[in-house]
């Protein structure tokens, strides 16, 4: 398999630490959450993790409509993605997905059948089919 695009990132110090990738575009403070009992204040990883997710889903959008007569522009999506922590019931911890997908100028059948076809191309779809359901809400405007 060709690696078509690879980035290197670096955490130092955990969830209070730092991240860092070798090219210096990504450069961030990390801060537990106050609803997990720290200091806030930074982001976290669920944060990062959904901010990724989102702008990789929307991309996907426009990816799987590039062939298709109803095409979307890049302004017409918006990704809203909400990541949560959970336990697993064996002393560890999991991630619930939400992901609020609106898109302009289609119709609601349109729109679904779009989004499906995202999460299918999907690379944050792809990797975590069968570990975390995510759940995928359409709406247009």
């Amino acid at each position: 398999m060709t690696i078509l695009y690879r980035t290197r990132v670096t955490a130092i110090g955990g969830r209070s630490g730092t991240v860092r990738s070798d090219d210096g575009a990504l450069e961030l403070q990390l801060a537990m959450p106050e609803e997990l009992g720290g200091r806030g204040g930074a982001t976290n990883p669920e944060q990062l993790f959904a901010a990724g997710y989102a702008a990789c889903f929307g991309n996907a959008v426009i990816h799987v409509t590039r062939v298709r007569a109803d095409k979307v522009r890049d302004n017409d999506i918006d990704v809203v993605g909400e990541v949560g922590l959970i336990g697993n019931g064996q002393g560890g911890f999991g991630l619930a997905v939400t992901l609020n997908v609106t898109i302009a100028g289609l119709d609601q059948a349109q729109a679904e059948e779009i989004v499906q076809a995202a999460h299918m191309v999907c690379p944050y779809s792809n990797a975590v089919k069968g570990n975390i359901d995510v759940q995928l809400n359409v709406a247009t405007r």
